[in-house]
């Protein structure tokens, strides 16, 4: 894991920023982008200028930072982090943060750290992890690989639950949870992605004390986050809803509003986010 510290720019104190009593207004994205440096020739600079979040999860960056062009290995008002796969032009995760973390960390357990699929920053109120599941398409021993990283990742927040942390998991789960959350639910009960046992594992992170925070806003069909690229299925919204922030229960009360921004291209995934801000 590197860490790319921007210049000209003067953070402000991350202290207290994700207290919930008196919080300002926190703007979290995460977007698997297919590819950073393909997102970067898509003006992704330009876009986060304009979006003004004060966080942004990346995953698929598919480089290793030392392959990254400027506009996107150092974007002035952002401390910048990265988690490389150790084979080149594969996996990858980063972090944009306008405010410095107190802590980094693109490690969670031995047998799942060389796809660079893992980033924990810690704020002083929050842990935020930024994760990109695997996905279970290619073949058996891959599926097995998901269901092991599944299992491994939520040993990894029961622990921090127990330990009484305020996690947000934001990523690619590379899974639909309901039949409300793809467009052709019968026609893929068999296949990865929205296997039982993998919606089943989503249960399991919801009972442990999560909640999925684009479901507390909205409960409405045709709501997804990833369309396949060869079938054009985007113009016919013929989509999957498998990228999600979740909130540990004390955060999810700091949860003004999440949401899909499914008008932003770029990628065959879009953007999702929260805001997070008290009401008192």
């Amino acid at each position: 894991m590197r860490s790319n510290w921007a210049a000209q720019f003067s953070p402000q104190d991350a202290l207290g920023i994700f207290d919930c009593e008196g919080m300002m207004p926190i703007r979290i994205l995460s977007w698997n982008v297919n590819g950073l440096r393909a997102a970067a020739k898509k003006d992704l600079k330009e876009w986060m200028r304009k979006d003004g979040a004060d966080i942004l999860c990346i995953q698929e960056t598919k480089a290793w930072e030392e392959q990254l062009p400027p506009e996107v290995g150092n974007i002035g008002g952002y401390y910048s982090y990265f988690a490389e796969a150790r084979r080149k032009g594969y996996s990858g995760t980063a972090l944009y943060s306008k405010s410095k973390p107190l802590e980094v960390s693109d490690t969670f357990h031995p047998d799942f750290d060389d796809e660079g699929r893992f980033l924990m920053a810690r704020y002083p109120d929050m842990l935020l992890l930024n994760v990109y599941f695997p996905n279970g398409k290619a073949s058996p021993e891959r599926l097995q690989y998901k269901m092991d990283f599944y299992a491994a990742f939520l040993e990894y927040v029961e622990r921090k639950m127990a330990q009484h942390e305020h996690i947000l998991i934001a990523g690619d789960v590379n899974t639909a949870h309901r039949e409300i959350d793809l467009a052709r639910p019968k026609e893929n009960s068999t296949t990865s992605g929205f296997l039982p046992k993998e919606r089943a594992w989503i249960d399991r992170l919801l009972e442990s004390g999560f909640h999925d925070t684009f479901r507390m806003f909205c409960t409405e069909h045709g709501q997804y986050s990833y369309w396949d690229l060869r079938t054009r299925a985007r113009e016919r919204n013929v989509g999957w809803r498998i990228d999600y922030i979740f909130a540990s229960h004390d955060l999810a009360d700091c949860v003004r509003d999440a949401f899909i921004l499914a008008d932003i291209h770029g990628s065959d995934h879009c953007p999702v986010g929260i805001e997070l801000r008290h009401d008192g």
